[in-house]
């Protein structure tokens, strides 16, 4: 039994956003035989794009049910059956994130995503969204981004699928994550693999002795092993040779994911990973003025003392690091190669030559105008961070939260605490947990807050 389902939602994001209307449609592989779809009230307004996409406003949902009405449904209608979606991960991930708010794991040990699948079975086509394969297989549907019709209409899809030649093979791998229990590690089963958690955390690989030679970061922890163990590649291929056995840390937080991949990677040292290894680091890029007034940057080995006219910029684990940063950085910004000491000549610099460099090493351009550049890349390559905040992210159950410290421009660490209850912050500061002293930390935070501007919860901390 396939129970093929489509949500609409309030935006993109599963943990921030919420789900509008959802439809299930059970198929036995020869034909529809149930329904279901209810438009849900999202206890939040549903901005105008969503409108505009899918017709459905305030209005359409204010008497509508809410999530914990209909779920007992969902669950009846999906447990028995391989929960189809069209990009699968989007409506898998929605309808988890609202079990999880009830306090219900929501899982469905069998997924299959018609995207992938028409890839597979239906190649060559020039594009896989399901409007697309709607007119290309002259599928009819009245409403266009509505659950019930766009699952009506995938449900359409699978059975094309499930005609085409090798389309029930292709099923039978997807099904499994392209995993076979013969490609497995030795002494690993595909009953152990579905023992990982479908949560965001850090997982680590063992080998026969136990030693750690892999870790990593998921926002769907056993989903990523699948795909580890799918992994045909020449890295994958090496996994299956080493690993015997997983474990993993469940955190909630991508952020608190990220930063304890990080200081793991650097503290166990896994023989398989490669980045993030580097515990210290060896370069740094530098600014200075010069004598006729330009803002300069520069690669160099790091100088842990710095004497006048340098002012460290960033700090990296090696000088080819330093120096691709300082390139894509001169490029982004526009600044002159030759002043950021990419470029050894006499003269314009090349890029002048083609229109890319505006002038400032033949005094072209005036250094106010220069600099003005300059130290918007200046800012660029120190992903510094400044003051004392904390950062407010989902925890490992829908009724605790991860708080993330930074303390005067350095991580302090982060700890877990209940939605409702208030801490002081001499108490949050006593109580979190720095994994290591990581050189990568302020990086990954600041890359953290840029990718998630205007959604981040940033509390500012008064010292």
């Amino acid at each position: 039994m396939y129970a093929i389902v489509d949500v609409e939602t309030t935006g993109g994001s599963a943990r921030y956003e919420r789900v509008i209307e959802v439809a299930i449609v059970l198929h036995d592989g020869q034909q529809v035989v149930d329904t279901f779809s209810t438009l849900l009230y999202p206890e939040r307004s549903i901005p105008w794009n969503i409108t505009r996409i899918t017709g459905i406003n305030d209005e359409m949902v204010a008497d509508a049910p809410r999530f914990f009405e209909v779920a007992r449904r969902i669950v009846e209608m999906t447990r028995e059956a391989v929960f189809v979606a069209h990009n699968v991960s989007f409506d898998y991930g929605f309808l988890r994130e609202e079990f999880a708010r009830l306090g219900y794991t929501f899982s469905c040990r069998q997924r299959l995503c018609t995207v992938r699948l028409a890839r597979k079975v239906f190649p060559g086509l020039p594009s896989y969204s399901l409007d697309n394969l709607r007119a290309h297989f002259g599928i009819s549907s009245e409403r266009a981004h509505r659950a019930l019709d766009d699952a009506l209409a995938t449900a359409q899809l699978l059975e094309h699928i499930l005609a085409a030649q090798n389309g029930q093979q292709s099923i039978r791998t997807l099904i499994q994550h392209g995993v076979q229990a013969s490609r497995l590690p030795q002494g690993m089963t595909l009953e152990r693999l579905n023992e990982a958690p479908e949560a965001c955390g850090v997982y680590y690989l063992h080998d026969a002795r136990g030693e750690v030679v892999y870790v990593g970061k998921s926002i769907d922890i056993r989903k990523r092993l699948f795909e580890h163990f799918a992994d045909t590649s020449p890295k994958g291929e090496k996994l299956r040779a080493g690993v015997a056995d997983f474990s993993y840390e469940v955190t909630g937080s991508e952020l608190v994911a990220l930063l304890l991949e990080s200081a793991e990677i650097k503290r166990l040292q896994p023989r398989i990973n490669r980045a993030l290894r580097v515990r210290e680091f060896s370069a740094a890029i530098y600014a200075y003025t010069d004598e006729r007034g330009y803002r300069r940057l520069v690669v160099g080995r790091l100088q842990q003392s710095l004497r006048a006219p340098l002012e460290r910029v960033a700090e990296l684990p090696r000088l080819s690091n330093a120096r691709s940063w300082l390139e894509s950085t001169a490029r982004r910004f526009e600044l002159c190669y030759k002043l950021c000491h990419l470029e050894d000549t006499t003269g314009a610099c090349f890029h002048y030559g083609l229109h890319r460099c505006l002038g400032a090493c033949v005094g072209t351009e005036a250094p106010d105008a220069y600099n003005e550049r300059a130290e918007q890349a200046i800012v660029a390559l120190s992903r510094g961070l400044s003051g004392s905040f904390a950062i407010i992210e989902p925890g490992r159950s829908p009724n605790e939260q991860a708080v993330v410290i930074v303390w005067e421009g350095a991580f302090a660490g982060y700890t877990y605490c209940s939605m409702h209850e208030t801490l002081s912050l001499h108490e949050v500061l006593g109580a979190v947990h720095v994994p290591f002293q990581d050189p990568d930390a302020a990086r990954i935070i600041r890359g953290y807050l840029e990718q998630r501007k205007g959604t981040a919860r940033v509390l500012s901390i008064e010292q």
